[in-house]
């Protein structure tokens, strides 16, 4: 027989360590060399036979003295692993539950069935801006499945109880092997629930659920966005099976503003000035969230200039912080001027022709190049 490397090698560990450390070390082998995820690979199948073997004795702290002190020899005939099947016959407590859970879904064994939780619900509300912005009391109100109190949630008429299903045994989990490949699944005939009806509940069909209307008022806080959602724990709908209750969730829409548009926690507002107040100057009152403000337009200012109302913005619903009001002017142009303005403005022309911007100059005599140059007779 050829030698067996040592145990300690075989999981990686020192000989000093602890149990809990040779728990995980096997542990990280059993899910490398699995044969569920290894098919048709000899060598990994060894591997995972040969670990097992190391685990058996090291994690057992008897067999692990009588191996320090003797070697292999001190523990021959303890364990004896002809094939993958003898090993989850040993440790299907390991594969199905224990320090592998739900992994492999191997072996129930005496697993309790875990409670479901109740479904969630949806609601959705619709906010002007300035409720998103401020934040808003709002009553809703939508159907969800709560506990039956015809029957309690038992699912049973009155006068009788559920029975503990024959083909699982309560557990609501049945496994179905193929060779060494082993399958976890509800359970067919109860479904999942463990139980059994003999008499239903004539109010909920046996499902220990009615349908009823809730109507809620829910806190919308400052500052929500179009899109964002309010989290209202435990008003979903019950769980079947005695679990928690599900959540609420409140979906937002965000009606469009007819003055200002939104960008995170910041406004924007396209302000029409006139050509004067842009040339001259102006103090303009401008509309916020918070009532009239007003704004100082600097003179010479430009088309597309934008100025910065400070904290006028819409609240960060997250972390408190005030967004801004951005004020975008643009000079308007009017369609139509009386016979005054009319004339000021010919006036303002003229003097346009005698003290010439920059910019304009520039551009008037590169026009009068071009034209100049246009008319040069050419050479033959």
């Amino acid at each position: 027989m050829a030698d067996k490397t040592c145990y300690y090698e075989v999981l990686r560990v020192e000989r000093t360590a602890s149990k809990a450390e040779v728990d995980r070390a096997y542990r990280k082998l059993a899910i490398k060399f699995h044969p569920d995820s290894n098919r048709d690979d000899e060598d990994a199948v060894e591997r995972f036979k040969e670990a097992t073997e190391a685990y058996e004795v090291l994690s057992d702290s008897e067999k692990r003295e009588r191996y320090d002190r003797y070697g292999h020899a001190g523990v021959d005939g303890v364990h004896q692993f002809n094939d993958v099947e003898d090993i989850f016959e040993a440790f299907g407590d390991l594969f199905g539950g224990g320090m592998f859970g739900d992994l492999f879904g191997g072996r129930g064994g005496g697993r309790r069935r875990r409670s479901r939780r109740g479904a969630d619900i949806r609601c959705n509300v619709t906010l002007t801006l300035e409720e998103a912005a401020r934040g808003v009391e709002k009553d809703i109100s939508f159907r969800r499945r709560v506990r039956c109190e015809t029957c309690t949630g038992t699912g049973a008429a009155p006068g009788s109880q559920p029975t503990i299903c024959n083909t699982c045994g309560g557990r609501g989990q049945v496994v179905q092997s193929a060779g060494i490949l082993r399958v976890q699944t509800a359970c067919p005939n109860c479904s999942g629930t463990g139980q059994q009806i003999s008499q239903p509940c004539a109010d909920c069909r046996g499902s220990g659920l009615q349908n009823k209307k809730a109507e809620l008022t829910v806190t919308i806080p400052a500052g929500v966005d179009d899109g964002m959602r309010v989290r209202v724990p435990g008003e979903g709908e019950a769980s079947p099976d005695g679990g928690p209750v599900g959540d609420c969730y409140v979906f937002i829409t965000v009606k469009p503003h007819e003055l200002f548009k939104r960008d995170g926690v910041h406004l924007i507002l396209q302000l029409p000035i006139s050509y004067s107040q842009a040339a001259l100057g102006a103090e303009i009152e401008v509309p916020t969230l918070n009532g009239p403000h007003q704004l100082r337009v600097e003179p010479g200012t430009q088309n597309g200039d934008v100025f910065t109302l400070k904290d006028q913005g819409v609240t960060d619903p997250r972390g408190g912080h005030t967004g801004d009001l951005l004020v975008q002017v643009f000079i308007e142009v009017p369609k139509k001027i009386n016979a005054d303005q009319e004339r000021l403005l010919r006036e303002l022309a003229d003097l346009d022709h005698e003290s010439v911007l920059p910019h304009r100059k520039s551009f008037l005599e590169k026009l009068r190049t071009f034209f100049d140059s246009d008319t040069q007779p050419q050479e033959s």
